[in-house]
């Protein structure tokens, strides 16, 4: 047994609250995923990548609930802590960007959205090229942004 403090098992804690598509599956697993932060905080440290990923996860599963003023604040925060640890060409630095622009977006504030997703694209083609999945991902973001500013069809 590797013990509750084990960065795998801080792993698995933070990965079993993952959520299904189904209306009201967000709102039980809040705890899980404060847990898996507060957990890795105190054994990883704020600034460790395993950190910034959960505080990413928590603010991903505020905005799946629709808790967009809990979950930009959040985005911030992971985004700020990805440049400061990961720089701002890291694989995790660039997904970051993208979910804090489409938390703006959900917001409609279209204003910081649209120079954050410019420079995800920006970066996902310079680091992981134009085929990368990651790169797709983000250049379908700035499209739809672009066609459908607040994310109607």
């Amino acid at each position: 047994m590797l013990g509750d403090d084990h960065p795998q098992t801080l792993v698995s804690v933070n990965n079993s609250p993952a959520p299904t598509n189904r209306p009201g599956t967000w709102s039980g697993r809040f705890p899980l995923y404060e847990q898996a932060l507060a957990d890795r905080r105190r054994v990883l440290g704020d600034d460790h990548p395993d950190t910034l990923a959960s505080v990413n996860n928590l603010a991903g599963a505020y905005e799946s609930a629709g808790d967009l003023a809990r979950a930009v604040p959040l985005y911030e925060q992971a985004l700020a802590g990805c440049r400061r640890v990961l720089g701002d060409d890291h694989p995790d630095t660039l997904a970051s960007v993208n979910n804090l622009a489409g938390a703006y977006r959900a917001v409609g504030d279209l204003a910081r959205a649209v120079p954050l997703y410019e420079q995800a694209l920006a970066g996902c083609r310079r680091v992981l090229g134009d085929d990368h999945p990651q790169t797709r991902i983000v250049r379908g973001n700035a499209a739809a942004v672009a066609t459908h500013p607040l994310g109607e069809p």
